[in-house]
């Protein structure tokens, strides 16, 4: 007799070996696994866990489509049920992780000289450095929100005339204050596509200021983190 399996049960998990381990912070790091032959579209983003737990947790991918590895960007969340772990883990150990999924990517429909604005608070910035990596020649503004300077995560490998870094508990970025406060003070215009990854209260924020400024919803994209 057959039987309907869960939905749950068809999603594809592999354990891929850890390549590299960069610590950015004393909480925060780029782990590099392997890629195993699996496709992506920049933007999207997979289930990555311990290979001995039982839990998993999305993470956007953080490298290019075209790199022979992947890498996510991780913060280290007290208490967490994954990131804990996967701090403890190390270059040679294993990671359990689920094929990719989501829709925060550019439609490929759109013209080669389409301008962009990225709005990302804290590693929710992983998604657009997948952007830059995988799409030489894109015009974008990264803007980047954080609390302190040493919170840029790789921000060098970002065109410095396209990148801001906002810091709101220090002076030390390109703009002092949230990145809200930036957007409202520079306007990009209505026929730019805007793309928000980050907290929920950023993204609700940004989606109010970019609405009154007379920005179709069409060409918001977002990306919550919680």
């Amino acid at each position: 007799m057959s039987h309907k399996v869960p939905v749950a049960n068809k999603i594809k998990t592999d354990l891929h070996e850890i390549l590299e381990v960069r610590n950015l912070t004393e909480s925060t790091f780029v782990m590099r696994f392997e890629r195993k032959g699996m496709e992506f579209e920049a933007g999207q983003h997979i289930c990555v866990g311990p290979p001995n737990g039982i839990h998993t947790r999305e993470y956007s991918i953080y490298s290019a489509e075209e790199d022979d590895f992947i890498e996510i960007l991780v913060k280290e969340v007290e208490n967490g049920l994954v990131s804990p772990s996967l701090k403890k883990l190390q270059k040679g150990g294993f990671v359990v992780v689920e094929e990719p999924v989501g829709y925060f990517t550019i439609n490929k429909d759109l013209p080669k000289n389409q301008k962009y604005v990225f709005i990302a608070s804290g590693t929710g910035i992983s998604p657009f450095h997948s952007f830059v990596q995988s799409k030489p020649g894109i015009d974008y503004t990264l803007l980047h929100g954080v609390k302190y300077g040493s919170e840029g995560y790789e921000s060098e490998k970002y065109d410095k005339k396209r990148y801001v870094k906002c810091t709101s508990r220090e002076g030390t970025g390109n703009y002092y204050g949230r990145v809200t406060d930036y957007l409202k003070e520079n306007k990009f215009g209505k026929d730019v596509q805007y793309f928000l990854c980050g907290n929920c209260n950023m993204i609700h924020d940004v989606y109010d200021i970019l609405e009154d400024q007379g920005v179709s919803t069409d060409n918001i994209h977002a990306e919550v983190y919680f």
